[in-house]
C-alpha cells in the first residue's frame, strides 16, 4: 500500500503536513472542513507530496517535516530540497478537488 506525506498551503500562508494512504479522500475531507486543523481555512492547495511504501516511513518523514521552519518547508515546496517528490502524481490523484 502506498502512503503519501503531503503539504497543504492554507490561505497562502500556513503549511499543514499530513499522511494518508487515500489522498483523494483525505483532500476531500480537508476541503469539506472535516479536519479540525484545516477547517478554519478557506483556501487549501496541495503544494507538495512524497510517497512511501509503508505507514511507518511516511509517519517518520511527517514528524521530520513538522519540525522544520516555515522557510525550510517553502524551500522543499520550491524544489530546493526535494528528495522524493511526487507532487504531480498527487495532484492527478486528487483531480478536480483543487480549487
Amino acid at each position: 500500500m502506498i502512503w503519501f506525506v503531503y503539504l497543504l498551503l492554507c490561505d497562502q500562508k500556513t503549511f499543514y503536513i499530513g499522511i494518508s494512504n487515500d489522498l483523494k479522500n483525505r483532500f476531500f475531507q480537508h476541503k469539506n472542513k472535516q479536519n479540525i486543523s484545516t477547517k478554519k481555512f478557506s483556501d487549501l492547495r496541495l503544494v507538495y507530496a512524497e510517497q512511501y511504501i509503508n505507514k511507518y516511513e511516511a509517519a517518520r518523514r511527517e514528524y521530520q517535516l513538522k519540525g522544520w521552519s516555515h522557510a525550510k518547508k517553502q524551500m522543499l515546496v520550491d524544489g530546493k530540497l526535494g528528495i522524493n517528490a511526487c507532487t504531480e502524481l498527487a495532484k492527478e490523484i486528487i483531480g478536480g478537488f483543487e480549487f
